[in-house]
């Protein structure tokens, strides 16, 4: 597997790519914005790991360009941790969103997460039609779609996989744990990416007239009342 580290921080890239040899992936590093998409349209790796603050361009516009083209795992790894900033990122696609100074074991075990998912879909087959349907709403797991009637939305991948879950288990809780485990990997103390997903769907939803609605198990995880 390779990783595309964009990060223009020395320190990080030697950190990174130690770590990262260590476990058996191919590294490639580029120091600025430019110079990483350069890199990932001419050889495309596997998943990305990206800072937002580059020089030449910004992470936001990096990620932006590789949306519009790709669906490759995309790690962004900042010293930015204002919510608007993981909103914007996750917004734009992004699979993970990581605040600096981060631990390399978690980084590593997210990055596993994340590859080993993208495989078992290829491998799966998801990619391939079918619809999981709860109450007036469809979700479409070949498009990456929501759907309601005319309405149509299109989730980034880890904003549709929590999506996927509680419609699978509409009616039923699930946990925050299960959530982070099954989407993210790993269970850590900083949940803020796993509440902005969810921010973001019940906005999606509070659009539709009768969609059913994301409630909130306190203490537990959420459910979709159905």
């Amino acid at each position: 597997m390779r990783v595309l580290i964009v990060e223009d921080e020395p320190s990080y890239v030697d950190a990174l790519s130690v770590a990262l040899e260590s476990e058996g992936f191919d590294v490639l590093a580029a120091v600025d914005g430019r110079a990483g998409l350069l890199s990932f349209f001419e050889d495309p790796p596997d998943i990305v790991l990206l800072d937002l603050m580059l020089p030449e361009m910004s992470g936001l516009d990096v990620l932006r360009r590789i949306r519009s083209e790709a669906n490759t795992p995309v790690i962004v790894l900042s010293a930015k941790d204002a919510e608007s900033d993981v909103v914007t990122a996750l917004e734009l696609g992004a699979d993970d969103y990581l605040t600096k100074p981060y631990s390399i074991r978690e980084l590593l075990a997210r990055v596993r997460t994340a590859l080993r998912r993208t495989t078992a879909e290829v491998e799966a087959g998801k990619t391939d039609e079918r619809i999981v349907t709860a109450g007036t709403i469809e979700l479409d797991q070949g498009r990456y779609q929501l759907r309601a009637g005319a309405i149509v939305f299109d989730l980034p991948r880890k904003e549709f996989e929590v999506m996927e879950s509680l419609m699978v288990e509409r009616g039923r809780i699930v946990s925050r744990d299960r959530l982070l485990d099954e989407i993210w990997g790993i269970t850590w103390t900083d949940s803020k990416t796993l509440d902005q997903h969810i921010r973001r769907l019940r906005r999606k939803l509070e659009q539709v007239d009768g969609a059913p609605q994301i409630e909130t198990v306190r203490g537990v995880g959420y459910r979709l009342d159905v």
